[in-house]
């Protein structure tokens, strides 16, 4: 794919999300606005997921492998 074709593949896309949010019709300082709260909460999410999830995804399994009758890692260090 050369440059051109990719930048006008990118301005489609721009283009297709003016559309789909129904931006295209608002002011440039209305758009500024509308995107960086978007981009702010969208930023918020991904954070938010790196942080938080590996952790809860540990205490689950934690949880579950306690419950099917795994022994705990305190239990298995002091066997080593």
């Amino acid at each position: 794919m050369t440059f051109k074709n990719m930048w006008e593949y990118l301005g489609w896309l721009y283009y297709q999300y003016l559309l789909i949010t129904g931006i295209y019709v608002l002011e440039p300082w209305e758009k500024s606005i509308f995107n960086s709260i978007l981009f702010s909460a969208i930023t918020m999410v991904i954070y938010t997921s790196y942080v938080f999830v590996p952790i809860h995804i540990r205490l689950a399994l934690e949880f579950f492998s306690g419950i099917l009758g795994g022994q705990p890692e305190s239990t298995v260090a002091l066997m080593t």
